[in-house]
């Protein structure tokens, strides 16, 4: 009896012993060949391990440790900025109603004192302001015309005055209501995504082959969500006044986006061999973004806005561009293998590089809507 407890104490010890073995960091050689990836990198891989020892290893330190949280703390970042712009401006109103209030204004002011026009007035804002009616527009525009030009007094220039004005401070907090967010919101549920896409496969594609091939594919939807997702403020808040062209570059960018997603099914896609052209292709979606950038200061040269939003757009443009030429190149452990296994390796850069592109970008944004909101088409 107390052989079999010995050997069963034994067994116990042993297992227990085989478990901290088998969940140790490897070295490269020892990984199967769906984890080679960057053969600069020598050390402290996880492989194939258990769903449940892989989301332990989230607080512990190994070769993906940076990887997953630079891109977890920027998803909880443009979280944070989503909540805080829905919160900001939560209403949307649209502007045709408000540019025909105006219109009917300015048609009928000037000869208000005649009895005839101050009636139509009164019927034309209970019938172009329905959508309004929530905000009692229609009974403060209403009551704020005079009752006396319903009497004697139709020439009281003083009065007349004083009803403009009061009709123009009423009227102007409506002109500047904002326009539609969804092409805002668009980029930064794109963001979002791709921030916690790639944060979920460097994650758990260590579980096995089928699980890193889908993570990957996770991975890559994100970068071309992101990407395409970019371009919807810019195009959509630049040519909002030209649907053509509007339409135009928000399809482009979506089929593009679309394809490169389909391409990445391709199992060829993943392999080392196309490193550079999976950089290549997601840089080239990149670039196409010129052609509505150059297609919008020649639109709008004279606005400040265009140049301040442009400025924005470069400086995302390069912060891509260089994460596309790190992430290529494997600078710099491929100048010293093996001293950047846990931290300051190309990808880890090359995340880094990503938040700020998008946060540059978020802040183009915030000059799109201010520009817009102000100044309509």
């Amino acid at each position: 009896m107390e052989n079999s407890c010995a050997s069963s104490s034994k067994g116990s010890k042993g297992k227990r012993l085989w478990e901290k073995v088998k969940y140790q960091l490897v070295e490269y050689h020892s990984l199967p060949g769906y984890l080679r990836d960057n053969e600069y990198i020598l050390d402290h891989y996880r492989s194939e391990w258990p769903l449940k020892q892989i989301f332990l290893s989230i607080f512990s330190i190994h070769n993906e440790t940076l990887n997953v949280w630079t891109h977890l703390i920027g998803f909880f970042l443009f979280l944070s900025l989503t909540i805080y712009t829905a919160m900001k401006i939560p209403k949307v109103v649209e502007r045709a109603d408000l540019h025909k209030l105006q219109e009917e204004l300015l048609t009928c002011l000037p000869s208000l004192p005649n009895m005839p026009d101050l009636h139509r007035l009164r019927e034309e804002l209970k019938t172009t302001l329905p959508s309004l009616s929530g905000w009692h527009v229609t009974e403060l525009l209403y009551n704020c015309l005079p009752e006396r030009f319903s009497h004697v007094n139709h020439t009281d220039v003083c009065v007349l005055r004083s009803m403009k004005e009061d009709l123009a401070n009423i009227i102007a907090p409506l002109m500047l209501r904002p326009i539609t967010r969804w092409p805002f919101f668009a980029f930064l549920g794109g963001a979002m995504f791709c921030l916690l896409a790639s944060s979920t496969c460097h994650l758990l594609s260590c579980h096995s082959e089928r699980m890193s091939y889908i993570m990957l594919r996770l991975d890559y939807a994100g970068i071309a969500a992101l990407i395409s997702t970019s371009f919807y403020p810019p195009v959509y808040y630049s040519f909002m006044c030209n649907p053509f062209f509007c339409n135009l570059y928000l399809g482009f960018i979506t089929l593009l986006g679309i394809s490169t997603v389909l391409v990445s099914l391709l199992p060829v896609f993943q392999t080392p061999e196309f490193r550079s052209i999976r950089a290549s292709l997601f840089f080239g979606m990149g670039v196409s973004g010129v052609a509505p950038i150059l297609h919008k200061l020649f639109m709008f040269w004279d606005q400040p806005e265009a140049l301040h939003t442009t400025g924005y757009e470069i400086l995302m443009g390069a912060l891509y561009g260089m994460g596309a030429l790190v992430y290529a190149t494997r600078i710099p452990e491929r100048w010293m293998p093996g001293k950047f296994d846990i931290a300051g390796h190309s990808h880890q850069l090359f995340h880094i590089l990503v938040v700020a592109g998008a946060y540059a970008h978020y802040r183009a944004g915030l000059v799109y809507l201010k520009w817009r909101d102000l100044e309509g088409c």
